[in-house]
């Protein structure tokens, strides 16, 4: 009696498409936005904003206090100056692909936390550590809580993978975004989620946020809109960290 009722059902849905047309499920407009294909891996897209160039940190100011970053650049990279404290982007932004580039000194010292500590705040809600952090960390053989390694969502999200390459040499991110709606009475609507790709290896994958990152306690939300992408300087003894090829990508908020 079960296959006659799929008979049937079959039947009605054939008859009823019978009379439609193919170009009646064609969508035509909008027409989707032209970007040219990237040629080179870590290649900025042709509609990416570039926040590093290797000449200059003009796109970034002092988290604490707008003033010029003054992050230590060189030989095309910038390295961290923990002395000045955080810096973050001079724009504001949402919803995002974003990819940066970061290596962990040759010579690090220290071990778990205190080992190339820093981190990429995807939306920055304050001067210090506010945010939403991805963890940067030497991960290669340096053992630590998982919550709290190398593309983790610090606190909340261990990577699916680690894929950390050895002290010295060049890392990568490529990260999507989608900040957290709220209400027009502040209230969580959507929270935020994230998809972390770590040296071309899947570490998040629209990992759901439950909050704000914090060292001690639970995450929660405040509402916000659109925020600077905060890069953090760590207070812990090691050897400072370098970032290069840093660029983004605005994508339609949902």
């Amino acid at each position: 009696m079960v296959g006659g009722l799929a008979a049937v059902s079959l039947a009605v849905a054939q008859t009823k498409s019978e009379g439609a047309k193919p170009e009646e499920t064609e969508v035509w407009k909008p027409a989707v936005p032209v970007v040219a294909p990237v040629q080179n891996p870590g290649a900025p897209p042709s509609d990416a904003i570039i926040l590093f160039d290797g000449k200059n940190l003009d796109q970034w100011v002092s988290a604490l206090d707008k003033s010029p970053a003054v992050w230590t650049v060189e030989g095309g990279v910038f390295t961290v100056n923990k002395a000045r404290g955080n810096i973050e982007t001079k724009r504001s932004f949402r919803d995002y692909q974003l990819h940066l580039e970061w290596r962990i000194p040759a010579n690090i010292t220290g071990s778990g936390q205190a080992r190339g500590n820093s981190g990429v705040f995807l939306a920055s809600t304050g001067p210090r550590d506010q945010g939403y952090e991805v963890q940067i960390l030497d991960s290669y053989g340096n053992a630590t809580y998982v919550n709290g390694q190398a593309a983790s969502v610090y606190k909340q999200h261990p990577p699916l993978a680690n894929a950390s390459r050895k002290p010295g040499e060049w890392q990568t991110y490529d990260i999507v975004w989608h900040a957290p709606v709220f209400g027009a009475d502040g209230a969580l609507t959507t929270p935020a989620n994230v998809t972390v790709i770590h040296n071309g290896v899947l570490a998040q994958d629209h990992a759901v946020l439950a909050g704000e990152t914090v060292y001690i306690g639970k995450p929660s939300y405040k509402a916000h809109g659109p925020a600077p992408i905060k890069l953090q300087a760590h207070g812990d003894p090691s050897e400072p960290i370098s970032f290069r090829n840093i660029w983004v990508r605005e994508l339609t908020p949902r």
